[in-house]
């Protein structure tokens, strides 16, 4: 499953990540989700976004600038043919009233 792999790769680069919001969140950390797939000529696609929160507008901002380094360099995981950058943006969580970035990518697996 390509979350897992992205997720676990997330996490042995130092990140606090999650696949839903953790029941008491504090700091700085990032939700995984995966919002669509495909599958064509023996390749996997997935469309992921990773939500960064921060304890304020510049943390949010700083560990998305963060995620987006080490996702570009994600294809480097056997599992994994391209990475890219679809998006990224400002996305602030105005249910929880906390800072958030959101980045998305463009992921082909095996």
């Amino acid at each position: 499953m390509i979350e897992e792999v992205i997720l676990n790769y997330l996490r042995e680069n130092a990140f606090s990540c999650y696949m839903s919001m953790p029941e008491k969140p504090s700091g700085n950390f990032c939700i995984l989700e995966k919002t669509g797939s495909g599958y064509y000529d023996g390749l996997y696609s997935a469309t992921l976004a990773v939500q960064s929160y921060g304890s304020s507008d510049y943390a949010a901002a700083q560990l998305n600038h963060h995620v987006v380094q080490a996702m570009l360099d994600a294809d480097t995981l056997p599992e994994i043919a391209s990475c890219n950058l679809d998006t990224d943006y400002n996305f602030p969580d105005t249910t929880r009233k906390r800072p958030r970035y959101q980045a998305v990518f463009s992921i082909t697996h095996y």
